[in-house]
């Protein structure tokens, strides 16, 4: 009898891991400017997630970057950081998260985030140098129609947001988005300016969009499918 109850026991928890939802983390702390869309952008990804899915937490402390916290998170979106937002203890227990095979999302100044740790650099794939001084109407080109994240988007899309440029630029990262600097002013990366990218990176999986600055972003169907896809990718969803 003994031993049927622990078959059952284990039967039982076998199967609410198997129906369980996944859970992404959204990470939004800021140590330099605090994107206002921030504060629309967390219900709309909250929203993704019920429509789709999947569960999702938020928090602005780094004490969460533990690795027995963050494995139970199929991904970790970096939703706007900026600045140095992990110390040296928690940046090891992310790294380890990412080389057990957990995914990132980097949305906007993710990019504008711990420029002195190289290995972050290279997941999120690039750091800010500077943006035009307003947002402007721009054509962006889609580079790959075919991933998730890209799918169903315009060739050419013309959207209005703030632009970054980015002073380094990772090696060997599929670009998903090109922006066209001849469409809008104040472009400094010339004509292979990319704008949302992808990459496998050192056990993990990375998506990084540059787009996101409005809160307009949060409310636009394309702009979220494309993020959504980005977050699906991160999770590991074919």
């Amino acid at each position: 009898m003994k031993n049927k109850l622990l078959i059952i026991n284990a039967l039982l928890l076998l199967t609410l891991s198997v129906f369980a939802k996944p859970k992404v983390l959204i990470f939004c702390k800021t140590a330099g400017f605090h994107h206002a869309s921030i504060a629309v952008g967390i219900p709309a990804i909250i929203k993704l997630g019920q429509e789709n899915n999947f569960d999702v937490d938020t928090t602005t402390d780094s004490r969460k970057f533990t690795y027995d916290n963050l494995k139970q998170y199929a991904a970790v979106i970096f939703l706007s950081t900026t600045g140095d937002v992990l110390n040296d203890a928690q940046q090891a227990e992310f790294e380890k998260y990412i080389r057990a095979g957990g995914g990132f999302v980097g949305v906007h100044s993710a990019t504008d985030t711990e420029y002195d740790w190289a290995w972050y650099g290279n997941l999120v794939g690039a750091y800010f140098r500077n943006h035009p001084d307003h947002q402007q109407f721009a054509v962006l080109h889609i580079v790959d129609p075919n991933f998730i994240a890209t799918k169903g988007l315009p060739s050419e899309w013309k959207r209005l947001d703030e632009w970054y440029n980015f002073k380094w630029i990772a090696p060997n990262l599929h670009v998903l988005i090109t922006i066209d600097e001849k469409s809008y002013t104040g472009g400094a990366n010339g004509d292979n300016h990319p704008m949302s990218w992808y990459h496998d990176y050192d056990g993990g999986r990375a998506f990084y969009t540059e787009l996101g600055h409005t809160d307009e972003s949060y409310s636009d169907p394309l702009y979220l499918g494309h993020l959504l896809g980005g977050i699906k990718y991160a999770m590991g969803v074919k």
